[in-house]
């Protein structure tokens, strides 16, 4: 497709290198914002940053294209998750892209931001036709879409969107992700002597211990889970606690019954609490909403014929990971995540090879110059 490997190589080493922790995305945002401005794209940074107490906002650029196809809109995320202080890409013999082996590498999300930012330049760089493309390069994913979710979409002209931002092989894509309720629930009780007066205590911790007993967890159905994450609570072993904070989530493929299940968590707190006299206080917050992109939709065909070109394996998949679709989803933008080269994501073994971000550069610029 006339993707350079020389070239992605050192431009993903180059992107690794840059720390970008969430709501630490500055100096990345410039490198993006000072490459898209040298491809000839229109560049907007937005406000986000000051938004949600970061150094940088989204970025996003529009190039101009065929007006007689519609503009199609490719995004990637910014930020890393931690510990990514001083990443390298150590590249093997085996055209394997590994961290140093005390951080992430970063492949969520570089790899995607090089696909994109390697497939504009072919397209400078060769003056191929293409449709109007439309980038957004957003920070703070990685803490529930924070980034995204403070976008203005109203500049946005296209219609469908691809999204790089899924592990698995190049060829797969995500037509289908969850709504994610993350919930904090705090036990009040009462605290006394647990030797002289256990007996005038009410023990925050055996509510919640109670609660947590009699809920199921893990996969619910073939839809939905339900996870409790962190337990905290009590002040020493003398002590009954009076406080017990409990936090956790419950994802599924379909709205309703995510939020079904997050209120019967409510009341299985409230009715264990209240049988010893506890109280609970129960916050609820929607991290992203689920979507679901019909398999035959334009979005997904363009992908399928995309991939047979490339004679690559196409794959649909529904996902139990969100990201920045479902934000995109909720502006009417129809869309699918693509998988971009990434494994082993959020951990120190993460890794990369140099075959899958070719094919994932690739992929994006057939995308870009598709007729269809």
């Amino acid at each position: 497709m006339g993707t350079n490997q020389v070239r992605i190589i050192d431009e993903f080493t180059k992107l690794v290198a840059i720390d970008s922790p969430s709501y630490g995305e500055r100096q990345l945002g410039d490198y993006v914002k000072n490459r898209l401005q040298a491809l000839g794209l229109l560049v907007i940074e937005d406000g986000t940053g000051d938004t949600i107490g970061g150094s940088c906002g989204n970025i996003y650029g529009f190039l101009k294209g065929d007006q007689d196809k519609k503009p199609l809109l490719f995004c990637a995320h910014m930020d890393t998750v931690e510990p990514s202080r001083g990443k390298e890409a150590v590249l093997g013999a085996d055209g394997v892209i590994r961290s140093g082996g005390k951080t992430v590498l970063g492949a969520d999300d570089m790899s995607g931001v090089a696909a994109i930012l390697e497939a504009l330049t072919v397209i400078k760089e060769k003056n191929l036709p293409h449709r109007p493309v439309e980038v957004l390069f957003t920070v703070a994913e990685e803490v529930y879409t924070k980034g995204s979710g403070a976008f203005d979409f109203a500049k946005v002209m296209a219609e469908e969107a691809y999204v790089l931002d899924l592990s698995g092989p190049v060829g797969t894509a995500a037509y289908a992700a969850p709504s994610i309720l993350s919930f904090t629930i705090t036990i009040h009780g009462k605290a006394s002597h647990a030797g002289f007066a256990p007996q005038k205590g009410i023990h925050a911790i055996s509510a919640a211990a109670d609660a947590i007993a009699m809920l199921p967890m893990g996969r619910l159905d073939e839809e939905t889970s339900l996870n409790i994450g962190t337990i905290t609570g009590g002040l020493g072993t003398n002590i009954i606690p009076d406080k017990c904070v409990v936090r956790g989530e419950v994802r599924s493929l379909n709205h309703e019954k995510a939020k079904k299940q997050a209120e019967l968590v409510r009341k299985q707190f409230e009715l264990s609490a209240s049988a010893i006299r506890a109280t609970v206080d129960f916050q609820l917050e929607t991290a992203s909403v689920a979507y679901e992109t019909p398999v035959d939709h334009p979005v997904v065909k363009r992908f399928e014929s995309a991939c047979n070109a490339l004679q690559l394996p196409v794959s649909l998949v529904r996902t139990f990971g969100g990201s920045d679709q479902n934000v995109i989803a909720q502006q009417g933008i129809r869309g699918i995540v693509l998988a971009n080269a990434m494994n082993r994501v959020h951990a120190l073994d993460e890794y990369t090879t140099v075959e899958e971000l070719l094919r994932a550069a690739d992929l994006t610029l057939a995308l870009m110059t598709s007729e269809e």
